[in-house]
């Protein structure tokens, strides 16, 4: 009778494993490790498995064919995941097809190719960690690949080889960060201006500052032609600042060898930008900031805050996505460029997170030519204020964190199917 119960148990597991079509990985409070499980579903979407995205079911839910190495790879990675049989997954999918409900399954194609511009050394002339920029640390902490590129790959157009493209914590104006006032007579900006000023010249530039407009407008190529571009801190506002001072000179002495030019203001063409206009720049180059965009002075982490905003997942996907969270209430985090003053956001832009009463916006989106781009403001979303020489964050501490969801919803979003928002 004992062998008839252990054959007869073992015999239900079975048909009950047989019946299960899909595994769901849920995004809601029940999900133990929201950023790893982003990585599970690269590594399926990245063995050519139909992949689904859940928008607004569960926290932006998982779902794909399931199959017992995937379950395995959730157990090593500590996922959260549900065995779903075919009969339920079908009507998961009948209640996201309500045409009355806020959802929508998007299918993922292609696990797209991810590069991150970044040079190969940091400015003291110690080697680029992971854990150097938000996006790569969470990256290699969801096990997701990526490859970094920088200026020379740049401007030998490598960039068509990828899908998605970070830019890394740069000042693409050729200031060296302005940080000049506080670290110019420390060996290791010296030794950065030298080697950015060497690279230039080798790639035929007189300035850094040229060298750098070379490369954003390269980059605009990159986003117009279909690729993905998304940017944090001041990677947002330099890029910018650089595209629309194309041809004036912005830079003081201390920065490339001749003064800026006193008109620089009145020169700006916002046009050229993708995201900022009207902003006025901050000339002084002893002062930490490039213009009157950022709003990143004067704030209390006690009440510092940003929420998203809900779009139609069947309307307006695109944004759906990129504000796929568990939470609609994001703690803010400072950067060198930390948050963006509404007033110097264009009209066109689409704002997906903000702080209303600080009239800022802190996650904006837009499109150009075939392609998207994201800037997101701050530093790193699990620690406040980052200095120089600060431990990196551990993000075992921060497995289920809403602020890095949204860089990896925007890392999953080139492989869903390619849509212009609908107006």
């Amino acid at each position: 009778m004992r062998i008839f119960i252990i054959g007869f148990a073992l015999f239900i597991s079975l048909a009950a494993r047989l019946d299960a079509a899909h595994i769901l990985l849920p995004m809601d409070e029940t999900q133990k490790n929201h950023l790893k499980a982003y990585g599970i579903t690269y590594w399926v979407l990245d063995k050519g498995i139909e992949t689904y995205w859940l928008l607004n079911y569960r926290g932006g839910s998982f779902a794909f064919a399931n199959n017992p190495v995937f379950e395995k790879e959730c157990l090593t990675r500590g996922v959260t995941y549900e065995i779903i049989p075919d009969g339920q997954f079908n009507q998961i999918l009948t209640e996201i097809g309500n045409p009355e409900v806020n959802m929508e399954a998007m299918k993922l194609e292609k696990a797209p190719k991810i590069a991150v511009y970044t040079p190969e050394f940091d400015a003291k002339g110690k080697r680029i960690q992971p854990w150097d920029d938000a996006v790569t640390l969470v990256l290699t902490y969801a096990e997701i690949p990526y490859e970094t590129v920088y200026d020379r790959e740049v401007l030998t157009d490598q960039l068509a080889q990828y899908d998605w493209l970070h830019l890394h914590h740069e000042d693409f104006t050729g200031q060296y960060g302005k940080f000049y006032r506080s670290y110019s007579s420390q060996p290791w900006y010296k030794e950065n201006q030298k080697k950015m000023e060497s690279l230039a010249a080798d790639l035929g530039y007189a300035k850094v500052s040229q060298m750098k407009l070379s490369v954003v407008k390269k980059i605009r190529e990159f986003v117009g032609g279909g690729g993905f571009m998304f940017a944090m801190c001041s990677a947002t506002d330099t890029y910018d600042i650089a595209l629309a001072a194309e041809g004036v000179d912005i830079c003081a002495p201390m920065y490339d060898g001749d003064a800026a030019d006193k008109q620089a203001q009145s020169k700006l063409n916002y046009d050229k930008g993708f995201a900022f206009t009207d902003y006025k720049l901050v000339m002084d180059p002893l002062v930490y900031e490039y213009s009157t965009i950022d709003n990143g002075t004067q704030r209390n982490p006690d009440t510092d805050y940003f929420s998203l905003f809900e779009f139609s997942a069947k309307w307006d996907p695109v944004p759906s996505m990129l504000t796929q969270c568990h939470t609609r209430t994001i703690k803010g985090f400072m950067g060198q460029t930390t948050a963006f003053v509404k007033d110097y956001v264009k009209t066109n832009v689409l704002v997906l997170g903000d702080n209303k009463p600080a009239n800022e916006v802190r996650y904006i989106h837009g499109d150009l030519g075939e392609g998207f781009w994201t800037f997101y403001g701050g530093h790193d979303p699990e620690d406040y204020r980052h200095f120089v020489g600060d431990p990196e964050t551990d993000l075992n501490l921060h497995p289920n964190s809403p602020g890095y969801r949204l860089i990896l919803n925007n890392v999953l979003f080139p492989a869903a199917r390619k849509k212009k928002r609908k107006t």
